[in-house]
């Protein structure tokens, strides 16, 4: 990895731009990725994150998979000292990246992870063979609305490190341009969802829900405000 990409992670830069590490969208995610998980029958013995931040995520699926092992990677020292006190004997935390790790798992997670890598294809080839099956959560910043206003893309570089944005279908083609079979996808919806929203998000979510009644990708496309989970081979 790059400077580029690590030096706000390394540096405590990160942590004082998101002093929680995201962990209050934490349940809302591992339910997402739990059900995705057995929609399609995967009852997996062994999970790793890549980027696992607080450790939250990895923490709810350790309750909702109770035979697995979870380990979860993370070059931020500071991440590493937020989710070290959550582990146990099922549930560990590595100071590094899964990607140099010689385990292999059943399942690994990528969640809201590989916009903030410079390279991100190879970092999505090195990845593709950690695991069977890899669960990836992709904000999919392009739509209509952002692209207008521009300075939300500009923002979301500045405090979270997103170095590419991505729609729906740019995001699939990345992962099968990579060698990823999809196997599942879905939209999630963080800003009709979430709870704590932004007067912005409160405004729009009725728009945004009724548009996704009508046509799921035209309200993704155009108003915004949704994620891609994605399940590949």
């Amino acid at each position: 990895m790059s400077t580029l990409q690590t030096t706000i992670y390394t540096d405590g830069s990160y942590l004082r731009n998101n002093p929680e590490w995201h962990a209050g969208d934490s349940a809302w995610k591992a339910a997402h990725v739990a059900s995705l998980l057995r929609d399609h029958g995967i009852d997996p013995a062994s999970v790793a994150e890549i980027g696992c931040g607080a450790g939250e995520i990895l923490r709810k699926l350790s309750l909702e998979f109770p035979n697995a092992i979870f380990t979860g990677y993370d070059i931020s020292p500071s991440a590493l000292r937020i989710c070290s006190a959550k582990a146990n004997e099922r549930l560990s935390f590595r100071l590094g990246t899964l990607l140099e790790a010689q385990e292999r798992y059943d399942v690994a997670l990528a969640i809201d992870v590989f916009e903030h890598v410079e390279d991100c294809f190879s970092f999505l080839r090195a990845l593709r063979d950690k695991a069977s099956h890899k669960v990836f959560h992709i904000p999919l910043e392009l739509s209509a609305l952002q692209v207008l206003r521009a300075q939300p893309l500009i923002e979301a570089r500045r405090s979270v490190g997103h170095l590419h944005h991505f729609n729906k279908d740019t995001a699939l083609a990345t992962l099968e341009d990579c060698g990823y079979t999809v196997l599942d996808w879905r939209y999630t919806s963080g800003r009709t969802e979430l709870p704590g929203l932004g007067w912005k998000s409160r405004l729009l979510s009725g728009p945004r829900e009724a548009l996704f009644r009508v046509s799921p990708d035209l309200a993704a496309r155009s108003l915004g405000g949704y994620s891609l989970l994605v399940l590949a081979r």
